[in-house]
This record gives structure tokens, sequence and C-alpha cells, in this order.
């Protein structure tokens, strides 16, 4: 005797079986969907089912919102004017390693995780000299000392963020990145699509070097060194330092790091890069003070002059 009864609870659908002999019975849910089977090969692999499939970069693009999805393009847009600049800095770079004393795998694993032209050219002739290794740590250090000026700017937009993803800011961030980041005028805190606009610019930034590197490193040969490729990435560098100086304390700045730099250039490990560095923090802080003072001066005259009209 089978005895079915239908009943709905949260749109799924239950029959009870009852046995021969009547005493034991099942519960039997159905709509229920299967599972997927994970299979084997013939060596023992798992076959990974849909659900398992890892995502892909389309897919987790389209997880994005609208805004972040515009705002990660955007990025990519405006970062791609240096782009030449980018991929004339990266081939001079991987020569110098390629023509060093470093083997193809250093130099390759030196490029993806330093990720920092400027130091990576200053310590190779350290390296071919066989100097001690806190030497070259130091010299570096030095040429790296603008990052944590980059990172104390990036400091208030990112606050929020998990640890991990600011370290991930910290790695990809750079010269041109922090540049075009800061001239867009981002409010501090959370806003929608500006860690997204970063991310746009990093990627791009990330890519075009690694790319251009690796194809200095194992094409070495192909570019002579006639060809100025160090020329040509600091010529196109200049218009956006250029577009960057937006008032007088930046011209201040930027004047006093050029002549600091140069008067300073033979210093050992690499000083003179921190100590114009510094020098331009210090002069566009003083031509501040002194704006700001005039400001002050010519707030307090209008109001006199008012008071004596009244």
């Amino acid at each position: 005797m089978r005895l079915c009864a239908a009943l709905s609870r949260k749109d799924a659908y239950f029959s009870v079986i009852w046995g021969r002999a009547g005493r034991s019975a099942r519960v039997r849910r159905y709509n229920r969907p299967a599972p997927i089977p994970i299979t084997t090969g013939r060596a023992g692999r798992r076959r990974r089912g849909p659900t398992n499939c890892p995502p892909r970069p389309l897919s987790m693009l389209a997880r994005l919102s609208p805004t972040d999805r515009f705002a990660l393009m955007q990025g990519a847009r405006d970062y791609s004017p240096t782009l030449m600049a980018i991929l004339s800095w990266g081939l001079v770079t991987g020569i110098a390693m390629s023509q060093s004393v470093m083997t193809l795998g250093q130099a390759s694993a030196m490029s993806l995780l330093v990720y920092a032209g400027s130091s990576q050219l200053a310590v190779l002739p350290l390296l071919a000299a066989k100097l001690p290794i806190w030497t070259v740590l130091l010299t570096a250090a030095m040429v790296n000392m603008r990052f944590v000026i980059f990172s104390a700017g990036l400091a208030p937009h990112f606050s929020y963020l998990p640890l991990w993803r600011r370290l991930a800011i910290g790695y990809f961030n750079g010269d041109v990145i922090y540049l075009l980041f800061q001239k867009q005028g981002f409010a501090n805190g959370h806003v929608p699509g500006k860690e997204a606009y970063f991310w746009g610019m990093a990627l791009a930034s990330w890519v075009s070097w690694q790319v251009s590197s690796l194809a200095g490193i194992l094409l070495a040969s192909f570019f002579p060194a006639s060809w100025g490729l160090e020329l040509a990435g600091t010529l196109a560098l200049i218009p956006i330092m250029v577009s960057a100086v937006a008032n007088r304390s930046t011209l201040a700045a930027v004047a006093v790091a050029g002549i600091v730099s140069l008067v300073a250039f033979d210093l050992p490990y690499r000083l003179a890069l921190p100590i114009a560095v510094l020098a331009a923090l210090a002069a566009g802080c003083t031509a501040d003070w002194f704006v700001e003072r005039a400001d002050w001066r010519r707030i307090r005259t209008e109001t006199v002059r008012n008071e004596e009209v009244e």
C-alpha cells in the first residue's frame, strides 16, 4: 500500500512513501538540484565541475558595479598617454639587467618582484662590483624613499581598506600613477569608483612595464644603444611633469628639486634623490607659508579699509 501526500514549504515538495509493511518511512525532496560530480581521470586528477571553475577575468570585471567599471576603464584611458615613456624605460631597464652579471632567471624575478626601474638601475653597478648586500639595500632604499611620500599622500584615501589591499596598492603605486591620481582631486575616505580608477592606472602600468622589461631581458641584442631609449623615455615624461605645475608653490618645489639633484648628483648611495625630495618639500611648504601670509595680509587690509569707509 502506498500513500502519497504533497506538502508545500518554501517552494519545495515532499512525498511520504510508506513501505510494504507500513513501518518505515522516508522523506524525499523534489526539485532539488543534483550535485555536480567531480570525477577523476586516469592519472587520478580531479576534474572540475562548473561550480569549481576559477572566476575568469571577464566574469570578475562583470561583477563590478557600473560606476567601478567606468572608473576602471577611465583610469586606463587617462594613463594611456604615458605608455610610450613606460615602455621605453622598461626596455632600458630590461636591457641593462640582461647585460649585467644577473642570469636570465634573476633578471626576470627582479623585474616581477621589485617593480621599480630607478632602484633596479641603481643597484646593477653595485651587484657587478660585488659590494656588500647592505650597500645594495641602502642604495635601493634611498632611491625608493619617494614612495614613502606617495604612500603618505594616498593614506587618507584608502585608510578604510584592509591591510592586504593597502599593501597591494603600495606595491602597484608609481610616480605617474600618484601624479595622475592626485590631479583628480578625490575627497578623502570612501568615494565610489575611486579605488577602481586607481586600479585602472595601476594595471595598465604594471602590464606595460613587465611586457617591455621582459622584452628587453629576452631581446636585448635587438635593441642597439644608438636608439637612445633613455632620452625618449625622459622626453615623454616631461609633458606630464609640466602639467602638474599648477601654482607657484609647485613650481618652487620643482625648481629646487632640479637644482639640488644636479648639485648632489655625485653623492654616494644615490643620496641625491632623497635630498632633492626633502628640499622640494621644504621649498613647497615655505612657498605655501608665504602665500598664506600674503593672503592673510590682503584680507586684513581689505577689512581695515571697509571699516574706515563705514
